[in-house]
């Protein structure tokens, strides 16, 4: 194995490196501490690999999403929800007999417990959707408790997560309504039936637009994993203490609600939302974005992995377009999103810089179009991320290297000092 040599002062040690499969290379420190008595400090862990993975590839400068091997352009245009997440999850894609189980297994196991169902009745009306769906879920252990050792049992925990979400999540929305809770539909796609979970009501059957259904799948589908995200990590981080399944996703869950991770797609609408209020001038905001001393950022364009294009944009960009165009909408935000997309993309100061629209950028347009209230969008962003959670932490529990998740630190804090006692002795 080759090495990598590391000198401080008068001593030197040896640093395996690794050699991931696509030519990607890391220093082995796990020795470091033993050896020299120091560690790393990297904020953030921007340059710290906390696992070696099978599961997605990613290069940002080149553009480029993997699941298992295979490009996102052609997972999304050969496959649906339930096989990418089976292969996200299993690492291959299913053959027909494995994926009509495995439809049919989720199905089976769409049904939440009537306990579940009480406890959105206590939430109250107006709060957050993301604090109901993160809450629900830790408690489904409650409910559904399982042998951690047997495989079987692990499997039968996955199919729940993968059941009932989507019905838990459509819930949120009908509480916030003051709707009944919907049940699903075992003849319906999984992005069908999360439409008919949450739009359908006694009095109005929702129309599945076909064009809308293969939108909600794809945007499912590019979510479906992202590498060693915030929300992955803390899974992987939770997860390592052995504690249950529903606690680690829930845990991502968590991870997810925060405005810098999952909550970007509705930062993107509240920013338009900001522009339109204060009359609508684009150029103005344009050049507010170009100065750093304004404070303002252009939310839902560029990202912190991909420096040239984000591919998930490019696949998605047109089924926004189709959306807009199929449902007639005349809304002042989305016409103002395309004014914003269309002067951004011209502007060769973001150009230059490639800036250009994320998957959160238009994912809130098309979430916005089919009439998800911006709250709820984080709660979207959860179902679909839901199977890269799973297999991350599923390939973690596999992996006989696994140690609980335990950082060092560089304490800055006081140095020892003397504990003078304010209160008199009166013994």
């Amino acid at each position: 194995m080759e090495q990598a040599e590391l000198q401080y002062g008068s001593s030197k040690i040896s640093l395996p490196v690794v050699e991931g499969s696509e030519g990607e290379r890391a220093l082995d420190i796990s020795k470091l501490r033993a050896q020299t008595g120091m560690i790393t400090l990297d904020p953030g862990y921007v340059n710290t690999g906390s696992c070696e993975s099978n599961i997605t590839f990613i290069d940002g400068e080149k553009g480029i999403l993997r699941y298992r091997g295979y490009p996102i352009e052609d997972v999304c245009d050969k496959t649906d929800f339930i096989e990418t997440a089976y292969l996200v999850i299993y690492g291959r894609l299913p053959d027909q007999n494995e994926y009509d189980k495995f439809r049919d297994d989720i199905a089976e196991h769409s049904l939440p417990h009537k306990g579940l169902a009480k406890m959105f009745e206590a939430f109250p009306k107006d709060a957050h959707p993301m604090a109901l769906l993160a809450s629900v879920l830790p408690s489904m252990y409650a409910y559904y408790p399982y042998d951690e050792n047997d495989p079987e049992q692990v499997d039968k925990a996955i199919l729940r997560l993968l059941g009932k979400v989507p019905v838990l999540a459509s819930w949120v929305y009908r509480k916030l309504r003051g709707w009944p809770l919907n049940y699903s539909n075992p003849d319906l796609s999984y992005a069908a039936n999360f439409l008919n979970l949450t739009f359908s009501t006694p009095s109005n059957r929702f129309k599945l637009d076909p064009d809308i259904v293969k939108a909600l799948d794809l945007l499912l589908i590019l979510h479906a994993d992202h590498e060693q995200n915030c929300s992955a990590a803390s899974v992987r981080m939770v997860g390592s203490s052995q504690v249950n399944l529903y606690a680690a996703i829930a845990a991502g869950m968590c991870s997810l609600w925060g405005p810098l991770h999952g909550g970007a797609n509705q930062k993107v609408l509240e920013m338009l939302d900001m522009i339109q209020r204060d009359g609508g001038d684009i150029d103005k905001y344009l050049e507010l974005a170009k100065d750093k001393e304004s404070g303002f950022r252009l939310m839902g364009f560029g990202h912190r992995v991909y420096k040239n294009f984000d591919p998930r944009a490019h696949i998605i960009k047109k089924h926004a377009d189709r959306v807009l165009s199929k449902l007639g909408i005349n809304d002042p935000l989305l016409n103002l999103a395309k004014k914003l997309e269309e002067a951004a993309l011209n502007d060769p100061y973001f150009a230059e810089r490639k800036l250009y629209p994320n998957v959160d950028f238009y994912s809130g347009i098309i979430y916005k179009a089919m009439g998800i209230p911006t709250e709820m969008f984080t709660v979207m962003f959860a179902i679909g991320r839901l199977p890269g959670w799973i297999a991350q932490w599923r390939e973690m529990q596999r992996d006989p290297s696994l140690r609980i998740g335990r950082p060092r630190q560089v304490y800055q804090g006081e140095t020892e000092r003397e504990l003078s006692s304010r209160v008199k002795n009166h013994h």
